[in-house]
């Protein structure tokens, strides 16, 4: 009898802590933008931007997620920041192998480029990450990147009476909560476009001197079935081109006699068959955002046109579109890669370190 009444208490004890906590945070203030909604324009060769309901871009969250980009801040002992990853010089990559942390932690994945992230389906290179918000958690508490937690944020951020000024004017009244946080680096790095690349005003312009002859061979090569059969996950629209389908590939970087240590998007999924397979990178700015693949491990697009000349690595995963392309000829290998390099688009405007950031810098 004792037993079950406390069976009974419990359970009432639990129930009563849920409706605590749904109370809380229903009363919690809610993260919406107040200030005036701008419109983030598409270059040539971009779709418009997908803008979640939620989180309609004003010049405030925009202003205010480029300082918080590049604040040291948001990491545990103030060394790391958001730009030490994803450098506006470096293409917004890193130009290393793989990432390094606080304390000069290394992680074990390459440093995608953030241009262009607006129109990811999932980021991370396992698609972790639902939305370029939820994106911005994952680096805050990973203990190898900057180490930090989500409420360690808000109550650093929160001792800054400039940032508490910064954030009722994007926000209206209330406290800094990291809600507020994401929202407004995600709005930023929804402005971080490039398009109007040579092959943009060729493709989509008219320009037919925009490439040279052999950017063009190459791009007749990329989209050929029987040649390079590029476009079958690095798309090409009739209207403008992401050079990714948002799918996850096997294409066996990182294995060695058919095992691998990295399972990718199977950790996420579940699923066995997607053992080392990996989001389609964005071949966007492809030139200048070296190394490549998830692990870095290829250091130039030579060795990326060599590595898919050889058909991959081969496992039991291997994607069916990976076949071995040693039947182009060294031209056509060359002229392959002249074609990515006409995929360098312009530098979006406003995407370098606000004043404060760079007198922070300095001291």
């Amino acid at each position: 009898m004792k037993s079950r009444r406390t069976l009974y208490l419990f359970g009432l004890a639990g129930v009563i802590a849920g409706l605590l906590l749904w109370y809380a945070a229903a009363k919690r203030p809610k993260a919406v933008p107040v200030g005036k909604v701008v419109e983030i324009k598409a270059p040539l060769g971009l779709p418009p931007v997908p803008i979640p309901a939620d989180n309609p871009p004003t010049a405030e969250t925009i202003a205010l997620g480029r300082r918080l980009y590049f604040d040291n801040a948001l990491s545990i002992d103030n060394t790391v920041s958001c730009s030490t990853c994803h450098m506006p010089p470096m293409g917004f990559a890193d130009g290393a192998r793989v990432s390094t942390g606080v304390h000069g932690k290394l992680g074990t994945r390459n440093a995608p480029t953030v241009l262009n992230s607006a129109y990811w389906a999932s980021d991370f290179w396992d698609g972790r990450a639902a939305s370029l918000e939820k994106q911005t958690e994952g680096p805050v508490t990973n203990p190898v990147e900057m180490a930090h937690t989500l409420k360690g944020v808000e109550q650093r951020l929160s001792q800054d009476p400039s940032y508490v000024a910064a954030f009722q004017k994007a926000f209206g009244p209330g406290p800094i909560t990291y809600a507020k946080v994401e929202k407004c680096i995600a709005s930023l790095e929804r402005t971080l476009l490039s398009g109007n690349s040579p092959f943009d005003r060729y493709y989509y312009g008219g320009d037919k001197a925009a490439m040279t002859p052999a950017q063009i061979r190459g791009l007749d090569l990329f989209r050929d079935p029987k040649k390079g059969n590029c476009e079958t996950c690095h798309t090409i629209g009739d209207k403008y081109a992401l050079f990714t389908d948002n799918k996850f590939h096997n294409i066996g970087v990182g294995f060695d006699n058919g095992v691998t240590d990295d399972k990718g998007r199977a950790a996420i999924s579940g699923n066995a068959r997607e053992t080392g397979a990996f989001r389609t990178p964005t071949l966007r700015n492809v030139a200048i955002t070296a190394p490549y693949m998830h692990d870095g491990s290829l250091k130039t697009l030579k060795d990326v046109m060599d590595f898919y000349v050889g058909g991959g690595n081969s496992n039991p995963y291997l994607d069916k579109e990976i076949h071995c392309l040693d039947h182009l000829t060294g031209q056509e290998r060359q002229d392959l890669i002249e074609f990515m390099r006409a995929l360098t688009g312009d530098t979006p405007p406003d995407s370098d370190a606000p004043p404060q950031n760079t007198q922070q810098a300095k001291k």
